[in-house]
């Protein structure tokens, strides 16, 4: 396709009219959205409002919430729909009692014991989903949150893992 002078003209009385370049690209013919917005681009036409919808006083449209926010509020747990009973006999109640209260989940886990400078060894031990689970509390080496023994373990010199 070839932007004669007759097809640029009608570009700009359309761009000019409010059109958008999807309906003007569909007048010319055998052109696409993109290449009369490129077209226009070229030619310097002014640009136009937003096709965004303005609010009853002129300003922009609501803006939409921060991401840290929209994150926050996705991570919240939704409520839980009671599970509806489709098998019933005659000697149940027809209504299915209401679904008992979420818990909050609570673990106690044994008091750490205190190392030199107030620091234990956070080496777990066990499973933390099973009961039991709690970390070793030894004395911590300095500057380490480990005791002696899983240091040895945690930190190896490369020609030890070789």
């Amino acid at each position: 396709m070839e932007w004669t002078e007759q097809r640029i003209e009608m570009l700009r009385r359309l761009w000019g009219q409010g059109q958008t370049a999807s309906q003007i690209a569909a007048a010319l013919g055998g052109v696409t959205r993109n290449a009369v917005i490129g077209k226009a681009h070229r030619l310097g036409l002014t640009g136009r409002p937003s096709p965004i919808k303005r609010d009853a006083v002129g300003g922009d449209a609501p803006k939409r919430r921060p991401a840290a926010r929209r994150i926050a509020m996705a991570s919240q747990p939704k409520p839980m729909m009671p599970v509806q009973r489709t098998n019933v006999t005659a000697s149940q109640p027809e209504a299915a009692p209401p679904p008992p209260a979420p818990q909050e989940r609570t673990r106690s886990y044994p008091a750490r014991a205190q190392g030199v400078g107030g620091k234990a060894c956070s080496w777990p031990v066990g499973d933390p989903k099973q009961p039991g689970f709690h970390f070793c509390g030894e004395p911590a080496e300095t500057g380490r949150p480990y005791c002696s023994q899983h240091c040895h373990m945690a930190y190896q010199r490369k020609s030890e893992a070789a």
